[in-house]
């Protein structure tokens, strides 16, 4: 920070003392405020952010000692000087408790003042330098706890921290498994919303009776058991980020609702007529197929184009094999500290026979595999394991007619949806891959086309 922006707030019921010292810091290129009481003093602080007070003890309406109470308990930045009379030892040892920077007793010396004030502010400097290596440390565990070098995962990160900081909605698709979680949070910690909370709520497992009240909070009497009244996630996330897992279940009636949040960052309790007012970012997850429920009617379309504002898509582990050597020497290290074991590293043969499996539990799989071989400390487990798991499904030496192959019923079906199949691909050819001609030549809506397309397999 340079030196002609610092501000300095001189807070003395004397009005000699905050001339003198205004006087003598003007040379020092600060801009000096004053305040004759601590009420004032209070204002000035949330008003005009100082870096440093000098503070004097005895006050007209409250003392020093209250005012920097309610400084430290209001988290204010502000480094305090307090300014004592002798016999004030007792008063100036309960300051530097509740956080006082430096004390200069009075009748004090100008230069000795001046001192006492660069030595704060380089202090305050080096705190604040010390603050943010901190911070970016953990920004930095964070954004490695992504594990991965292959491309698709370079890429990934390199979006993360592009978007991180912005109040875009994120929605991040992928299999179960694949770390959207991790990703969710990364976005989250290396943003400047770090400092606030991340509320997580699983769409899924609350019951879609309870959902809007758990994520909207309800009032007093809102329903039979509401004695009280309770916020929800959205208000709990104020300042901070809400990460809605598996927002493909999300029941079509609050769709509209959450769809309100989104754009104007608002919403009415269960039960309540005001509107609460909140400053959330919201990072959205689900491993469903989100155009096939716009197809079938089951997800809003305003709210599908509302969450794509910046989509994040995770490869399943089969796609991204090179990464497995750094996940398996990952979760080694983290759960032989967690169980303290000292599990080595494993055989050439083993690694081999990760890499050649399929993965369909993605990252989770590997770890619970991986967890499992360091407890027991067996390796074998491994083998064994995949084997098990790679196993074909019994199936009969020859195809047997069953009864729903023989039913009239189900034979109709098949041929109405071969019929279907070839007309919507003779159409499609015909209009060269124009969807909406082609939907309105089938005389069906554009998404049950996208849906057909999709259901039957049909490409250029």
């Amino acid at each position: 920070m340079k030196k002609e922006e610092n501000k300095i707030l001189i807070v003395d019921d004397d009005p000699r003392i905050c001339w003198m010292l205004n006087e003598a810091l003007k040379d020092e290129s600060y801009k000096i405020l004053t305040a004759r009481d601590g009420r004032s003093a209070l204002r000035t602080v949330v008003e005009e952010n100082p870096q440093v007070m000098v503070l004097d003890i005895k006050l007209p309406d409250i003392s020093g000692l209250e005012v920097l109470e309610k400084v430290r308990e209001a988290e204010l930045k502000v480094e305090v000087i307090i300014l004592s009379a002798h016999g004030e030892t007792k008063n100036v040892v309960q300051a530097i408790k509740l956080g006082a920077a430096d004390f200069v007793n009075k009748p004090f010396d100008i230069e000795e003042v001046k001192m006492h004030i660069r030595n704060t502010l380089e202090r305050g400097e080096l705190k604040k330098e010390v603050q943010y290596l901190r911070s970016e440390l953990k920004a930095k565990n964070w954004f490695e706890s992504f594990i991965g070098d292959s491309p698709k995962v370079t890429e990934i990160k390199k979006v993360v921290e592009e978007v991180a900081d912005s109040s875009l909605t994120v929605l991040i698709r992928g299999e179960s498994g694949t770390g959207k979680e991790i990703v969710a949070r990364i976005l989250h910690h290396i943003s400047s919303r770090k400092d606030g909370p991340f509320i997580k709520v699983n769409c899924v497992a609350i019951p879609k009776e309870l959902l809007e009240a758990e994520l909207f909070g309800y009032e007093r009497g809102a329903f039979t058991g509401a004695y009280k009244r309770k916020p929800g996630r959205f208000e709990l996330a104020n300042q901070g980020t809400i990460f809605l897992d598996e927002i493909g279940d999300m029941p079509i009636e609050l769709q509209a609702k959450l769809l309100q949040v989104l754009e104007q960052r608002e919403f009415v309790r269960v039960g309540g007529v005001e509107n609460i007012s909140v400053d959330v970012r919201i990072i959205c997850a689900t491993n469903q197929d989100l155009e096939k429920n716009l197809a079938k009617g089951s997800m809003r379309e305003d709210l599908y184009y509302r969450l794509n504002e910046i989509t994040i898509s995770l490869p399943p582990l089969r796609e991204r094999r090179e990464d497995i050597p750094l996940l398996v020497e990952h979760f080694l290290k983290t759960y032989n500290e967690q169980f303290n074991r000292q599990f080595p590293s494993l055989s050439p043969s083993t690694m081999r026979a990760l890499e050649d499996y399929n993965w369909p539990g993605n990252v989770r799989e590997l770890e619970n595999l991986i967890k499992q071989t360091v407890v027991r400390g067996d390796e074998g487990i491994i083998i064994s394991e995949l084997r098990k798991r790679s196993l074909p499904s019994p199936t009969p030496s020859a195809p047997r007619i069953t009864e729903d192959d023989l039913s009239l019923k189900r034979a109709s079906q098949k041929a109405v949806e071969e019929t279907e199949r070839n007309l919507i691909s003779k159409v499609l050819d015909q209009t060269n891959w124009n969807r909406r001609k082609a939907s309105q030549i089938l005389r069906i809506s554009y998404r049950s086309l996208l849906y057909k397309i999709k259901e039957y397999r049909i490409d250029s």
